[in-house]
């Protein structure tokens, strides 16, 4: 297991109260970074933080709306101020879309899941990027997209279209301020072990891992050890890059595979 070292370092991570959010702020943490746990579940937020000081690390709750650039830059401000400062910005939250086809697709759900899985990523880095123009020392940033934002997906045309958005975004930003010091990356994970897998039918579980070359969905530690590698310093040349995690699952082998056939 690599050991990496992020003492002396602040990071903000949205959507932190659980599933890969969670999981990034504790190896953050554990990692000697101090952590601050950004979600509009602020108790749930506070409950994680509580459980990573409990364990010897630093970590604090903010109540963010990433849907609301007025959320976002307070929160931002609040916590650039209370800690000293912000070097690494992990802009995790995103919600699911309804699965339907595009066309019975209800325009509001498609601009709540724009808002919350798009829109956010530009208030955040905005605000972000804005911070470490003027600090001496640059951070890094790593935008959550997923392989719906390399692929498409049958009913996903909501949820695919902000995820290829961030990746879009992701390579914009990271043009944008290279020269500047700042590096800009996109995490695209698979199928995760989260809870919202779990309470899925067991046919549809099954269907999902079939097409998953691994043969397995990721547990979110798996996804947040990815991430530590794009912050840390052993990627230091690295921005602009979107990172697939997905046991394979994007390649599309699935549709070429008969063993279950026979």
């Amino acid at each position: 297991m690599v050991k990496y070292d992020f003492s002396g370092k602040v990071a903000v991570v949205t959507g932190s109260a659980s599933g890969i959010g969670r999981a990034i702020a504790e190896k953050l943490a554990g990692a000697g970074c101090t952590v601050a746990l950004c979600d509009l579940n602020l108790e749930g937020a506070r409950e994680i933080a509580a459980s990573i000081t409990q364990e010897g690390g630093k970590a604090h709750a903010y109540q963010m709306d990433v849907s609301n650039e007025t959320s976002v830059i307070q929160a931002i401000t609040a916590l650039r101020s209370e800690l000293g400062g912000l070097d690494i910005a992990i802009n995790n939250a995103g919600i699911e879309a309804d699965t339907v086809p595009l066309a019975d697709l209800d325009s509001d759900n498609f601009r709540k899941v724009s808002a919350v899985n798009l829109s956010s990523v530009f208030y955040c880095m905005k605000a972000e990027i804005r911070t470490f123009l003027n600090q001496s020392v640059k951070g890094v940033i790593l935008n959550t997209a997923s392989i719906s934002g390399i692929i498409g997906g049958y009913n996903l045309s909501a949820y695919t279209a902000t995820k290829h958005g961030v990746i879009g975004m992701t390579k914009a930003a990271a043009v944008d301020y290279g020269a500047k010091g700042i590096r800009i990356n996109a995490l695209c994970p698979g199928l995760v072990d989260t809870p919202f897998v779990a309470a899925l039918p067991q046919p549809m579980i099954d269907r999902l891992v079939f097409s998953i070359p691994a043969g397995r969905p990721a547990q979110a530690s798996e996804i947040a050890n990815a991430a530590l590698w794009l912050c840390s310093d052993d990627a230091s040349y690295v921005t602009g890059h979107s990172m697939v995690v997905d046991g394979a699952a994007s390649l599309g082998a699935a549709g070429t595979r008969f063993d279950d056939l026979i």
